[in-house]
C-alpha cells in the first residue's frame, strides 16, 4: 500500500486492517516550508495520513495509545536516509484518541546528522494536536567493542514459557481486568481480534500469587508473547525471495521497531493495579510513553527465517513470525500516578528495547474534569 500525494487530512473512509503494514499505513499529504525571520534557511514539515482505524480496547469509543505512538514513529520514518532506524522515542500523551477521525501528522526535520537524526512528530485529529513526540534515528556503526545485558527472561522464566507453545496461550485481553475477563467468560462480552500482532498472555498466577511478592509489588511480572501478524512488505504479490532479500538489506527494520513500540502498550497499564491488589478505579490513562531500542539487526527482525529453511517453501501460506517476549512491572506508584516498564526480549534472548511509561491512576474521581 504505497503512499501517495495530495490527498485532504479527512479524505475517505478508514479501512480495517488485519496485518501490521496495512495498519500503518499512510497517504502522504502536500509538504510545507516555514521561513524564519533569524534565518534565510526554511523549515521543512512533512505531512502524513492515516488509512486504519485503530484498535479500541475494550470496544470503547477511544483508540489504542499505541497507534498513535508506533504510527507517529513511523510516519518519521518515512522522512529519514536509508540506514536510519529509530532508536528512542519519547511522546507526550494529550487527547483520548477517536476512532472516526483520521489522524493527520506533522513531521518536523529537527536534525540530520551523519550518524543520528531527530524528528519532531504532532498528531492531530480534526486540527487538534492529541499526541507529540521526540523520535531519533541511528545509523549502526559496525562497531561493537562492549556489552551488557541483564539476565533474559527466558532464563529466569524458562520453566514458564516452556510449559506451554505461545500459540496454546490465551490471547491477551482486550482490557486485562478481571470483570472484563469474567464477562467474557460468561458470554456477556465478545473480544475482538487484536489487528497488526498476535499477543498471548503468559499465565503467571503461580509465581504472582507468593506472599513475597504480595509484599513487594515491584516484583510483580507480567509476560506476553507476540508476533507480526502478515507479510513486512507494502507489496502483497512479494515473494519469500524478495521479503527475504529486503528484510536483510533493514527495509522493514523501522516497521519492525514500530512493532514493538506497538505491543509494548498493549495492557502496559492494568498491570498496576493487579500488581497493587486494586480492583476498582476510577480513571486510568498514559501520560508519557519511552522505548528505547537497544538492538537493530537481526535482534529487531520478525519474520522465521529457520522455519521456512526447514520446511518446503512451496507449502507456507502465510510467514511464519519469531515470538517475542514482553517481560513488564511496575517500579513505583503514589500521588495519583504510577509507572509501568517492561524489556522486550527477542527469541535468543537478546535485549531488544525497553520501556518507560509514566500514568494516570485514581482511585476517585476529582470534581474539576480537567488533568
Amino acid at each position: 500500500m504505497s503512499p501517495q500525494r495530495g490527498a485532504l487530512d479527512n479524505d475517505g473512509e478508514l479501512m480495517s486492517p488485519h496485518s501490521f503494514i496495512e495498519l500503518m499505513a499512510l497517504q502522504r499529504l502536500e509538504d510545507t516550508l516555514i521561513s524564519h525571520s533569524d534565518t534565510t534557511k526554511s523549515e521543512k514539515i512533512e505531512r502524513f495520513r492515516s488509512l486504519a482505524t485503530p484498535y479500541n480496547p475494550g470496544q470503547g469509543t477511544r483508540s489504542f495509545g499505541g497507534h498513535v505512538y508506533a504510527q507517529s514513529a513511523y510516519a518519521a520514518s518515512k522522512t529519514v536516509g536509508q540506514g536510519f532506524v529509530i532508536h528512542d522515542m519519547t511522546g507526550t500523551f494529550i487527547l483520548g484518541g477517536r476512532l472516526d477521525t483520521p489522524y493527520v501528522y506533522t513531521v518536523r526535520h529537527l536534525r540530520d546528522g551523519f550518524m543520528y537524526s531527530t524528528r519532531a512528530v504532532d498528531a492531530r485529529q480534526a486540527g487538534r494536536i492529541c499526541f507529540s513526540c521526540i523520535c531519533s534515528f541511528k545509523r549502526d556503526e559496525k562497531q561493537h567493542p562492549f556489552q551488557h545485558q541483564p539476565t533474559s527472561a527466558q532464563t529466569r522464566f524458562n520453566s514458564i514459557l516452556s510449559a506451554k507453545r505461545p500459540e496454546d496461550q490465551s490471547p491477551s485481553p482486550s482490557v486485562d481486568a478481571e470483570w472484563w475477563i469474567d464477562a467474557v467468560r460468561q458470554g456477556n462480552i465478545s473480544e475482538h481480534d487484536f489487528p497488526g500482532l498476535d499477543v498471548r498472555k503468559t499465565d503467571m498466577k503461580d509465581y504472582n500469587i507468593s506472599e513475597d511478592i504480595k509484599q513487594h509489588p515491584e516484583r510483580y511480572r507480567q509476560l506476553t508473547q507476540y508476533r507480526l501478524k502478515g507479510s513486512p512488505d507494502e507489496d502483497p504479490t512479494a515473494s519469500l525471495a524478495q521479503i527475504r532479500e529486503r528484510e536483510e538489506k533493514g527495509e522493514y527494520d523501522n516497521l519492525y521497531a514500530c512493532a514493538h513500540m506497538y505491543s509494548s502498550d498493549k495492557n502496559s497499564l492494568l498491570l498496576i493495579p493487579r500488581a497493587l491488589g486494586i480492583k476498582h478505579w476510577a480513571e486510568m490513562a498514559s501520560l508519557t510513553l519511552t522505548v528505547i531500542v537497544h538492538q537493530h539487526g537481526d535482534a529487531l527482525r520478525m519474520v522465521d527465517w529457520e522455519r521456512i529453511d526447514n520446511n518446503d517453501v512451496s507449502g507456507v501460506s502465510e510467514l511464519p513470525m519469531k515470538w517475542f517476549v514482553q517481560e513488564g512491572w511496575t517500579p513505583r506508584a503514589g500521588e495519583n500516578r504510577a509507572t509501568h516498564e517492561s524489556h522486550l526480549w527477542s527469541p535468543d534472548g537478546t535485549l531488544v528495547a525497553t520501556s518507560l511509561q509514566d500514568s494516570m491512576l485514581r482511585l476517585r474521581k476529582l470534581k474539576v474534569a480537567n488533568l
